[in-house]
């Protein structure tokens, strides 16, 4: 389950190499978001020469 403050690796080919998720998105007092569920993110590492910067906010989808 991930909640606020979470940090996370990112699956997939944007740059980003390590994210924090701000909010979970989907009803009013939501807490935790499990697989499929899209968060609110900040990155917080990035590969060098990516297009996305740090301190991004960015949404994300939970795949694993």
């Amino acid at each position: 389950m991930i909640q606020q403050e979470t940090h996370m690796a990112v699956a997939d080919n944007t740059g980003a190499k390590e994210v924090m998720c701000i909010k979970v998105l989907g009803g009013s007092k939501r807490r935790t978001a499990g697989l499929g569920d899209v968060i609110i993110c900040s990155v917080k590492s990035v590969i060098p020469g990516s297009e996305i910067k740090k301190k991004a906010v960015v949404r994300a989808v939970v795949v694993r």
